[in-house]
């Protein structure tokens, strides 16, 4: 896709002022359920796992927010960390956190203190969206003091738990909607032009620059690769405009973009990217990758 779509919103050129963000606001509508979808699934898992709320989003409507703490958790252990749902609309990434969760191996709790935050966004969940009610990205606030809700109060939950993390896998999916909806509304809200419309077809995954963790990156694009395709570079060497470090793979920034892989300072980290509408995959098959992935980041720490 190389033209430029024009967005409903604001006035080209220019970055939108706080009448815009409330513009889009109310134009967003709930189109599914966090409480039945999510809430039903996380309180499922009460025999194996303690479910601790951790905050209430302050919204219209106040949703609870839910981590999954391992029973088997022993003190001294190293964590391994789960999230999804940081972007709402990725719905594999909330489901595969919950579909890891419901299968955990033993293997896994017997090395690690698992904690698994299934849906940071739940209004993002509800209304389908990569933004909070705001018109602010919570992928791109994980920072202290941060004014966005999503990012603020897992920051203040996971930070007693902080330097005992070893491993953070963040999951997520680009989609089809990013070029129709979502990199348009970026590109209005901040008056800019958007260049890049590269949709990977498959999975990859975006590692952090400042802990690459090549083998770590390899190992997870090994075993989901019997699992779903892995996406090819574009004609330029690149996945949705970033070099590519090794196949299926790129790197950004964590920390510097605020990016809920630099939530912690664990030497493991990474974000996975499935793609949905691809015809070569399905919503199950989206699922299972994400449980692939976090299974084998999991068993290659452990194997160290």
């Amino acid at each position: 896709m190389s033209e430029q779509h024009t967005y409903p919103i604001g006035i080209a050129g220019q970055p939108w002022s706080s009448e815009h963000r409330q513009q889009w606001q109310a134009q967003q509508t709930v189109q599914r359920s966090y409480a039945d979808e999510v809430v039903t699934k996380v309180k499922a898992l009460a025999d194996n796992w303690d479910i601790i709320e951790y905050g209430q989003l302050p919204y219209e409507q106040s949703y609870p927010l839910f981590a999954l703490k391992h029973k088997q958790w022993q003190k001294g252990r190293p964590i391994a960390l789960v999230t999804g749902g940081v972007h709402g609309y990725e719905s594999s990434g909330i489901h595969g956190a919950l579909a890891f969760a419901k299968q955990v191996e033993h293997t896994q709790s017997a090395n690690f203190n698992i904690l698994v935050v299934p849906c940071i966004s739940p209004w993002g969940y509800e209304t389908i969206n990569r933004w909070n009610p705001d018109a602010n990205d919570p992928n791109r606030s994980f920072f202290e003091g941060s004014v966005v809700p999503e990012a603020q109060l897992l920051l203040d939950f996971i930070a007693p738990f902080s330097s005992d993390i070893l491993l953070h896998i963040d999951l997520h999916e680009t989609t089809d909607s990013d070029n129709s909806e979502f990199r348009p509304a970026l590109a209005a809200r901040e008056g800019i032009v958007n260049h890049n419309w590269n949709i990977p077809d498959g999975f990859y995954l975006v590692a952090d620059s400042e802990r690459p963790q090549a083998s770590f990156q390899r190992a997870i694009i090994d075993a989901v690769g019997k699992v779903t395709h892995i996406a090819p570079a574009d004609e330029n060497n690149q996945l949705i405009g970033a070099d590519l470090v090794q196949p299926g793979v790129i790197e950004y920034a964590g920390r510097k973009l605020g990016l809920c892989m630099g939530l912690t300072p664990a030497p493991y980290v990474t974000t996975t990217e499935v793609y949905p509408d691809s015809p070569q995959a399905t919503e199950q098959n989206c699922i299972d990758a994400q449980v692939a992935a976090a299974n084998s980041a999991i068993a290659f720490v452990a194997a160290l």
